[in-house]
């Protein structure tokens, strides 16, 4: 079995963590710099990440999140959000490309018209649901890269968005998407892996 597959079938979603343990700043840097290379629609990179180490506040993300006890326990809490404006950016990411000679003046002003006339077009629902998307294609590299890292998250939707996003100050323009939980999982509580389709009940061939 190779490294990545092994990765795969050992990532868990973690109801518990061991308490008190504190995630070097190295690993994160280390799993943010390789997440840059997660996909997102015209390269728009829409996912923005907010760590809740400090003590205090985790304590108050636990309350804004219905109680769950894997915050109180995890080594950090982390809100993924999706930028419904990160199409407003996108003359600067394509000006990078143009300057790397990729693309020419004129492609750069198809692409930039493209995109703008695509997220203004097809209005608010869809720069919603593309903040959800993306975020959410970047939220699971995240979670495989810190497998990778021998730390074990958990995904969760269960929380206040307009409490979270006011105690971190997020803006408005961010979509809070879901909430990672992070740090090593307390195996005491851990089950075994529930039922899993056959490929045959999700998959249609065409």
């Amino acid at each position: 079995m190779n490294e990545f597959l092994k990765i795969v079938r050992e990532r868990r979603s973690a109801n518990k963590f061991i308490e008190n343990i504190t995630i070097p700043r190295e690993d994160f840097d280390d799993i943010f710099r390789e997440l840059s290379l997660a996909p997102s629609a015209f390269n728009l990179q829409h996912t923005r990440y907010y760590v809740v180490e400090d003590k205090k506040l985790l304590e108050e993300v636990y309350y804004a999140s219905f109680k769950q006890y894997k915050i109180k326990t995890a080594s950090a809490a982390i809100i993924v959000t999706g930028d419904k404006n990160a199409y407003l950016s996108a003359d600067k990411i394509y000006e990078g490309s143009m300057m790397l000679g990729m693309i020419d003046k004129t492609e750069y002003e198809i692409m930039i018209s493209t995109i703008k006339s695509l997220y203004e077009g097809w209005g608010e629902e869809f720069k919603h649901d593309e903040a959800i998307r993306n975020s959410s294609l970047s939220a699971m590299l995240f979670m495989l890269l810190a497998k990778n890292k021998d730390w074990d998250t958990c995904p969760m939707i269960y929380f206040d968005k307009d409490k979270i996003s006011q105690l971190l100050s997020i803006p408005d323009n961010e979509v809070p998407s879901l909430m990672i939980t992070i740090g090593k999982m307390d195996k005491s509580s851990n089950k075994i892996r529930g039922y899993r389709k056959p490929a045959a009940e999700f998959v249609k061939f065409y």
